[in-house]
C-alpha cells in the first residue's frame, strides 16, 4: 500500500511514523511545502527571547534522521497544489519541476494558517509579521536585528501573550492590543483579569475592546477604532487561524465550520480514500457535541496516531477534543479546559459555577503561593462543563486532572473522591480540586447559596452585604455600603442583624463567608454568599471599591 502524507509537524508526522510501526511494507510519502516537517512551533515564541537559546532545538527530526529509523520517505519543499481523486493522484511543484505522485491512501494534515484581516496599509507595512513555522521566525529575528523600541502584538490569545512575554524579556516596549473586552478570550472575564494585571504589573500596555483599523508608514503607525494612534517598530498579528483548506475545496472535499475539512469518525473525508486530521478539519466539541475548530497540538499528534491505526485496520474513532490548553504570562499561568461560562450560557444549559482560591502546597511549607480554580457544573446532573485556573504554580496540574474528570465522565460528586500524593512540599491533604467538588456539592444539594461577581450591584439592591473580614483587612479596600462584622464575633453579635432582612456575605476568598452563611440560615436568616468573595471582585472591579 502507498500512503501518501500532506503535512509533517504533529498530525503528518504522528501519523507517519505510527504507519510506519504498524506497516512495514507499506510505501510511506511526505510530501512538505516547507523546509521543515517537524519542528516545536509551540516553542517559537521563546526562541525570540533567547529563552530557548539554540534554533536547532526547535527542530526535533529531519528527513535522513526519519528516514533512517522509519524508512519514510521525507520531501520538504514540496507543495502539493492539486488533488485528483478520480485519478488517486497529487499534483507536486518542487525546485526540478511539477509532477504527479500516485496514492492508494491519502492523508491531509496542512494545518491552519494566520487570520490576515483586510487592513488599510497592511500589504505596504514593512514590519508586520505572523508567527506559524520557523520561517516567520526567522523573518522576526532578522528584524529584531535592527534594534526596534516599540513593539505591538495585535490579539491577546495564548500565542500573542506569549510573543508579548517573550518580546518584553527581550527589552522592548510592548502593546497589546485585543478587540475582545478582555485579554485571553477563551476564558472568562474575571479570570483574564489575573493575566491582564500581571501584563500591566510588568509594564505592558493593554488596550481591550479595540482593534486595529488601518496601517500607515510602513506598519510604523497603527491606527485603532477609536481612533487612537499607535506608533510600533515591530508588530505581530495574532488574531486567529483558520484551517488551510485550499486542496480540500479544490478537490471538492465537503466543508464545514470556519471552512474547516468535513471528517467522519474515522478521519475520513467525503472522499473515501481521502483522510484528513489537524488544525484543518472539523472536530466535536466532546461536552456540547457541537462543530469546533480546536488548534492545538495535542489533539494533532492524537488524530493523527488514531488515522494510522484507521488505515492499518484497528479500531479506533475520532471522539472529539475538548479543548485544554494553558499559557504561561511571566510569574502566572492560566489554564482552561472544557466549556466556558459564557459559551454555556450561549447553549442555554442549566449550570452554576464555584470559585476556590487555595494554595499550590500546603500553606505553611515555604514557597506556597495562590491558586484560583473556577468549575462550570450542571447542578441537577453534576457533569463538569469546563474548568479554568490561574496563578503561580499548580496550575497546569489542577487543570489536568480536571481535563482527566471531563474525559472520564466523572462528576462533581466524584471530585471529593480524587487521590493525589501528599507531602506538604507538593499540595495539600484537601487539594484545590477536593474543594471545588465540596463547594460544587454544597451548591448542588442546597446547602448553600452563591450569587457571582457580576451579579453583586444587583442584589445589593435586594439584600444588605455582610463582611465578615477583620478590620485590619478592611485597609486593602472594601465594599461600598457593606456591614462588618468579622466571622469570630458573629455568633456574640448576630442580635446586631435584622432578622427580616435579607443577607449577602463575603469575605476576603469565599471560606469564611460560607461559614458565616451556614451559621445565619441555622438562626433563620435568609442569606447568599458572594462566590469568590473580596478578592476575586478586586481582581476583575478594583475601580468599584473604597480604599482609604
Amino acid at each position: 500500500m502507498k500512503i501518501v502524507i500532506v503535512g509533517g509537524v504533529a498530525g503528518g508526522m504522528s501519523a507517519a511514523t505510527r504507519l510506519r510501526r504498524l506497516m512495514e511494507d507499506a510505501e510511506i510519502v511526505v510530501l512538505e511545502k516547507g523546509p521543515f516537517v517537524s519542528f516545536a512551533n509551540c516553542g517559537l515564541p521563546y526562541y525570540v527571547s533567547g529563552e530557548i537559546a539554540e534554533r536547532d532545538a526547535l527542530l526535533v527530526q529531519t528527513p535522513a534522521s526519519l528516514n533512517a529509523r522509519f524508512n519514510l520517505d521525507v520531501r520538504p519543499f514540496h507543495e502539493v497544489t492539486k488533488i485528483s481523486p478520480e485519478k488517486k493522484t497529487v499534483t507536486v511543484k518542487n525546485e526540478q519541476g511539477i509532477f504527479e505522485e500516485t496514492y492508494d491512501k491519502l492523508i491531509l494534515s496542512p494545518g491552519a494558517k494566520p487570520l490576515i484581516p483586510q487592513m488599510t496599509g497592511l500589504t505596504k507595512a514593512k514590519n508586520v509579521f505572523s508567527l506559524r513555522n520557523v520561517p516567520d521566525l526567522d523573518q522576526i529575528m532578522h528584524a529584531l536585528e535592527n534594534k526596534p523600541v516599540k513593539a505591538t502584538v495585535i490579539g491577546a490569545g495564548f500565542i500573542g501573550l506569549e510573543m508579548a512575554e517573550n518580546l518584553k524579556t527581550r527589552g522592548l516596549e510592548v502593546t497589546v492590543i485585543e478587540k475582545a473586552p478582555h485579554v485571553l478570550p477563551p476564558l472568562d472575564e474575571e479570570m483574564a483579569a489575573f493575566v491582564q494585571n500581571e501584563l500591566i504589573k510588568k509594564d505592558i500596555r493593554v488596550i481591550t475592546g479595540e482593534s486595529a483599523q488601518s496601517f500607515s508608514e510602513e506598519g510604523k503607525k497603527i491606527k485603532l477604532t477609536n481612533g487612537e494612534e499607535v506608533i510600533s517598530d515591530l508588530t505581530i498579528l495574532s488574531v486567529g487561524v483558520r484551517p488551510e483548506n485550499t486542496l480540500a475545496e479544490q478537490a471538492g472535499l465537503a466543508t464545514g465550520l470556519g471552512g474547516g475539512i468535513l471528517v467522519d469518525e474515522k478521519y475520513q473525508t467525503s472522499q473515501s480514500d481521502i483522510f484528513a486530521v489537524g488544525d484543518a478539519i472539523v472536530v466535536k466539541q466532546s461536552i456540547s457535541g457541537e462543530d469546533a475548530l480546536i488548534s492545538l497540538a495535542s489533539p494533532a499528534n492524537r488524530q493523527g496516531r488514531q488515522v494510522a491505526d484507521v488505515i492499518a485496520g484497528l479500531p479506533r474513532t475520532n471522539r472529539g477534543s475538548i479543548g485544554t490548553a494553558i499559557v504561561r504570562v511571566f510569574d502566572l499561568a492560566a489554564a482552561a479546559t472544557g466549556l466556558s461560562e459564557r459559551t454555556v450560557k450561549q447553549l442555554g444549559l442549566n449550570y452554576q459555577v464555584v470559585h476556590v482560591s487555595g494554595k499550590d502546597h500546603a500553606s505553611y511549607y515555604p514557597g506556597a503561593s495562590e491558586l484560583t480554580l473556577k468549575l462550570i457544573f450542571d447542578p441537577k446532573k453534576g457533569t463538569i462543563f469546563g474548568a479554568q485556573g490561574v496563578g503561580a504554580n499548580g496550575v497546569d496540574k489542577r487543570i489536568d486532572i480536571l481535563a482527566t474528570a471531563i474525559k472520564g465522565d466523572l462528576t462533581i460528586f466524584d471530585l471529593p473522591e480524587l487521590e493525589f500524593t501528599y507531602a506538604p512540599p507538593f499540595g495539600s491533604a484537601k487539594d484545590s480540586v477536593n474543594m471545588l467538588g465540596y463547594a460544587a456539592i454544597n451548591l448542588a444539594e442546597g446547602i448553600s447559596e452563591s450569587i457571582q461577581w457580576y451579579q453583586l450591584k444587583e442584589e445589593q439592591q435586594k439584600r444588605q452585604l455582610l463582611d465578615v473580614r477583620n478590620p485590619k483587612e478592611l485597609a486593602n479596600g472594601r465594599f461600598p455600603d457593606a456591614i462588618n462584622i468579622p466571622l469570630n464575633q458573629l455568633r456574640e453579635r448576630i442580635s446586631e442583624l435584622d432578622p427580616t432582612q435579607d443577607y449577602l456575605v463575603s469575605c476576603h476568598s469565599g471560606l469564611r463567608s460560607y461559614i458565616a452563611e451556614r451559621l445565619l440560615k441555622q438562626h433563620g436568616f435568609n442569606v447568599k454568599n458572594l462566590d469568590g468573595a473580596f478578592a476575586l471582585y478586586k481582581t476583575v472591579r478594583p475601580e468599584e471599591l473604597i480604599y482609604e
